[in-house]
């Protein structure tokens, strides 16, 4: 067992990919609803290597709540996973 902390490949992924180090505030290239996350990272770091869908879901998910409606945020991700899941209902049909 280890004492590293468990968001610790995030931020490695963070730093790895030029992410945004969190000194400064900047509301049009990283708003504070997007970098509040505990774990340091920005969701675009993560997203940007999914599908359109599943990033937007994701994207969802992790900013929950945290500029309005987490219930509202929620219907949205759901929203996405239910057009990538026709997606790929209809690939499995073709």
């Amino acid at each position: 067992m280890t004492d590293e902390h468990p968001m610790r490949p995030l931020h490695d992924l963070a730093r790895r990919h030029g992410g945004w180090d969190g000194t400064k505030d900047d509301p049009i290239n990283h708003p504070k609803h997007y970098t509040s996350h505990s774990s340091g990272v920005e969701c675009i770091q993560i997203t940007e290597h999914m599908n359109f869908c599943l990033g937007n879901a994701l994207k969802y998910i992790w900013r929950a709540g945290l500029k309005d409606d987490a219930i509202e945020d929620l219907k949205k991700a759901k929203f996405y996973l239910e057009r990538e899941i026709t997606r790929l209902e209809k690939g499995k049909s073709a």
